[in-house]
């Protein structure tokens, strides 16, 4: 692929006076009962992180040298390149750099994972995400199309194009996971994998031993949603 690949900030690199955890938009509206569960989790191992509700839309309002570690992967692209002085580390490089952890164990479970597009450039997210997997015993078994080579889900072509256009691309990426069960870490894959007839799996639900259900929301409603939590946000 074009263009060089984008490197978070180091670990060893974090002032944890200024660092802050900010769930996305889209997880405070459709899984808003694992915000609370995965800030626990970073003040567990990293010291009193703390929360951080801005939309990535706007000013995040933070002092220079801040960090953002993100679950979303338009977050962290807005964050890093659109705010100056603003680091970012994603949540899953943190977890997996954690020795010991105590994950669930999912013996049996083979699944395909979609990397969401705006990581495309990261790989260093794609590794943590694959080592979190595997520290659950989770099999996986590679598209032709991931991590630096994977392919928007379809949810960014959304006013774009017209909304017949955009599901079909969502099916037709969906078609491309040779597994049922599709591993996501972005709630717009959630639904994309949803409408393309495969069972997602969101990858902050396996950590906390929850249910993925799938979206069964228009478009429109999915979006319109996102725009109106933007808007107070």
């Amino acid at each position: 692929m074009s263009g060089e690949m984008i490197p978070s900030i180091h670990i060893r690199d974090i002032d944890w006076e200024k660092c802050w955890f900010n769930p996305g938009c889209a997880m405070s509206i459709y899984k808003p009962e694992l915000i609370e569960p995965m800030l626990a989790l970073l003040r567990e191992h990293f010291g009193a992180v703390k929360y951080h509700n801005v939309c990535c839309r706007h000013d995040p309002g933070l002092p220079e040298g801040a960090v953002i570690i993100n679950n979303c992967a338009g977050c962290d692209r807005r964050f890093r390149s659109e705010y100056p002085g603003i680091r970012t580390i994603t949540f899953w490089e943190l977890l997996d750099s954690v020795e010991g952890l105590r994950l669930p164990v999912y013996d049996g479970l083979t699944v395909s994972v979609h990397d969401s597009c705006s990581f495309r450039r990261k790989p260093q997210v794609h590794a943590a995400v694959r080592n979190i997997l595997r520290k659950m015993h989770i099999e996986i078994v590679e598209s032709e199309f991931s991590g630096t080579k994977s392919i928007c889900c379809g949810d960014n072509f959304y006013s774009h194009l017209p909304n017949e256009r955009v599901a079909e691309l969502q099916k037709k990426r969906a078609a491309q996971m040779p597994c049922e069960n599709v591993v996501v870490y972005c709630i717009g894959c959630v639904r994309s994998m949803s409408v393309g007839g495969k069972q997602p799996l969101y990858l902050p639900d396996l950590v906390f031993g929850r249910r993925t259900e799938k979206m069964e929301n228009t478009l429109d409603a999915y979006h319109g949603d996102l725009n109106d939590y933007i808007e107070a946000h």
